[in-house]
């Protein structure tokens, strides 16, 4: 037969108490789980932490297992001379049982064995991504999402069950926060609370904005006469086409803010929008056109690489 520490397992001294032991088996039990790790062998150390935790957790089957006596793990071990008539009916054939094996033939061999009934054990949390539009974030939504989550059993092992979660984002929500939905995750056990579900908001790329926070930024294109003279230009918002004023000798790259126009924030107001400057030249000219630029280029003193030619 082969020696297994299930102290060593579990990570806990000899003398733990029941609920050390208890806490231990909870933290690897969710950190192996095959469902949700991403450990390498999860699924054997998960194995391992459970039949571990199966003996420990009885006072009588870990009475028999402290018997045996302590050896390096995987050592070949036959138990002491008493120990069967102390805690097994039968002796069985050493070539044909595991560890695991004589521990299992303990339980209701007769009945004054009582199995220890593990605490509350809270359910297990999640993440989900969800995806948003630019609109969805301004206005708010709701909609149904549908969702396959694992859960355990009463004996400790995974299931996936479906879920159909109604999901409501409140207005202004932004990319990268965590919206929770309380009692939508993993079962409880023994009496534990349900577990969560947390959603990770993803902000889906928009062809017109890019947003920062509550803020919201948009390439303004002006022709070179708008820039210098100043103009009125109509431009889209998240809450609608609004008129802006160019003021006069706005330079590339200058933002002009419009306040309140982003995204709302969540205890009132709301972000700004960013309108960034883009100068933007005719592909092509007429005749007339042409003549009015060549009279503005001999009239003009204006000269933009001064900044090169002082150097």
């Amino acid at each position: 037969m082969k020696y297994k520490d299930y102290y060593s397992i579990l990570g806990v001294d000899r003398k733990a108490s029941a609920d050390d032991i208890k806490r231990a088996y909870r933290k690897l039990a969710r950190k192996y789980h095959p469902d949700v790790s991403k450990e390498p062998n999860a699924e054997e150390k998960f194995k391992e932490v459970a039949e571990s935790y199966e003996t420990l957790k009885d006072p009588e089957k870990r009475a028999a297992f402290d018997q045996l006596g302590s050896f390096q793990p995987g050592q070949d071990f036959r138990p002491p001379p008493d120990w069967w008539k102390q805690f097994a009916d039968t002796q069985p054939t050493f070539e044909d049982i595991d560890l695991a094996d004589l521990f299992a033939g303990l339980s209701g061999r007769t009945g004054r064995r009582q199995r220890a009934r593990a605490g509350p054990i809270p359910g297990q949390d999640y993440e989900v991504p969800v995806q948003i539009t630019l609109e969805q974030a301004y206005h708010g939504a709701e909609f149904e999402l549908d969702l396959s989550l694992p859960e355990y059993d009463e004996s400790g092992l995974p299931r996936r069950v479906p879920k159909q979660l109604k999901v409501r984002i409140p207005r202004g929500a932004v990319d990268g926060q965590k919206l929770r939905l309380p009692g939508k995750g993993g079962k409880g056990m023994n009496g534990g609370r349900d577990g969560d579900v947390y959603l990770n908001i993803v902000l889906a790329p928009h062809p017109l904005f890019r947003v920062s926070g509550h803020d919201v930024y948009l390439d303004l294109p002006l022709a070179p006469w708008e820039a210098v003279l100043g103009t009125t230009v109509r431009i889209p918002t998240p809450g609608g086409p609004v008129d802006m004023k160019v003021r006069p000798d706005t330079g590339a790259g200058q933002q002009l803010r419009l306040a309140g126009r982003g995204l709302p924030k969540p205890h009132g107001g709301a972000g700004d929008l960013f309108a960034i400057a883009q100068i933007v030249v005719p592909s092509s000219v007429s005749e007339r056109e042409r003549e009015l630029l060549q009279q503005l280029a001999t009239a003009s003193t204006f000269n933009p690489r001064r900044s090169l030619e002082e150097t």
